[in-house]
């Protein structure tokens, strides 16, 4: 039970993270598109990792890393399928742009999986 507990922890902290990037990076640099989903997911993916690696010093068993990635990309779904009903809301947007908003989305669960690879934590050892 506290693995599961733990793993929710990480993937709450990792969906905060990503919302206080995106709004830093898009807000405030004025940096967006494909270059700005990229770097925070792959930012907060690597974070997610390390700081599962520095707290627990070992690499996730393949039940973690399916929890954690399910639960980040359930909860980053949410907040996706949040921001679509708001653009929806102003104007209704294209199917393409609905395609290219779904692959900005598919980032930053792919960025998590691979991140928590046990490749990635075996160079590390």
């Amino acid at each position: 039970m506290l693995q599961t507990i733990a793993v929710r922890h990480y993937a709450l902290a990792g969906m905060i993270a990503v919302l206080l990037l995106n709004l830093l990076l898009r807000g405030f640099v004025k940096v967006g598109g494909v270059l700005a989903s990229l770097c925070v997911a792959v930012l907060v993916a690597a974070g997610v990792a390390l700081c599962f690696a520095w707290r627990v010093r070992r690499a996730p068993s393949l039940g973690e890393r399916w929890r954690l990635t399910g639960l980040y990309a359930a909860g980053l779904g949410v907040l996706y399928l949040l921001l679509l009903l708001m653009m929806t809301l102003q104007d209704q947007p294209s199917p393409m742009g609905t395609v290219l908003f779904f692959l900005h989305y598919l980032l930053y669960p792919l960025s998590l999986w691979l991140c928590l690879s046990p490749r990635v934590f075996a160079r590390f050892r």
